[in-house]
């Protein structure tokens, strides 16, 4: 009885714990989905300018808006630094290590840009060939934290040390589906078709010239590409950890309400007992 009366009070001191990582994660994911939010339209609007110039009548072409022979791809892999937030990361690397496997047959086809200390250990762990890292991120990253890794990806492909670069994050859908995803975000070689992007009609002058515009706007595009799907990434991160600690929660309740009928029954067992043995020395006595 003493063991299982320790065992609830073990249990009852984890439900407090899980309770309250469920309720800050849920603070944290209403912020995260504020800040994801904020940053579409400046995408939407690089977008609109880059669609406008590459669809025009200029004969530049960018070679980030042109498709190469592949020698060597570039993965951005984002993931947490923190774990208990149930298969969001697992998911997501599972994600990377199949379309790496399906599309290389060596280690020398393929580099990996990772953020986040989960996805780095898991990679480092198992000889993947990392290029850059990043870990340490804040709850609410800026554009600055990550501005490292983003340039060095997008110069690596301007300068053709690699020949595509591939995103992976977990696509924010809700608190409770989160979905792993593996996009081309490089080359950028659909953004002057995507129907979304041309359709305000809107008519720009360049100065100095398009082609000069456009080779500014291409590099900070897919940075800024690069952000967003971060920004989404801690929104999922968030809502994966609300739903585990949830889950966790309730799982907790639920082993208590058994802990206490086991120790509700070994407690009438040893009652039973006591009134058999008063009984039996009554007898004996009479």
């Amino acid at each position: 009885m003493r063991d299982i009366k320790r065992r609830i009070k073990s249990v009852k001191n984890t439900r407090q714990i899980t309770k309250a990582m469920k309720m800050v994660a849920a603070a944290k994911l209403r912020r995260a989905q504020e800040q994801a939010e904020a940053s579409r339209p400046y995408a939407r609007k690089i977008q609109e300018v880059i669609a406008s110039i590459a669809s025009g009548k200029t004969s530049f072409k960018h070679p980030m808006l042109q498709s190469r022979p592949v020698k060597k791809t570039g993965y951005i892999v984002i993931t947490s630094d923190r774990g208990l937030a149930g298969g969001y990361n697992g998911n997501m690397i599972r994600k990377v290590i199949q379309t790496i496997a399906e599309k290389h047959k060596s280690k020398d086809e393929y580099t990996i840009f990772v953020i986040g200390r989960k996805g780095r250990d898991f990679f480092r762990s198992r000889n993947y060939p990392i290029l850059e890292q990043i870990t340490g991120l804040p709850e609410s990253p800026s554009f600055s934290d990550i501005k490292a890794i983003t340039s060095k990806a997008v110069n690596f492909f301007a300068t053709e040390q690699i020949d595509e670069l591939y995103l992976c994050y977990n696509e924010f859908q809700s608190a409770i589906t989160q979905i792993p995803t593996v996009t081309r975000l490089l080359p950028l070689d659909q953004v002057g078709s995507e129907s979304g992007a041309t359709a305000s009609g809107t008519n720009y002058e360049y100065e100095p010239s398009p082609e000069e515009v456009l080779s500014v706007l291409l590099p900070r595009y897919a940075e800024t590409l690069i952000f967003s799907a971060l920004l989404d990434a801690k929104a999922s991160e968030q809502g994966a950890r609300m739903t585990a600690m949830g889950n966790a929660t309730d799982n907790a309740s639920d082993m208590i309400d058994r802990l206490t009928l086991f120790y509700n029954r070994a407690r009438q067992a040893a009652i039973t007992q006591e009134i058999s043995e008063i009984v039996a020395g009554a007898n004996a006595q009479g």
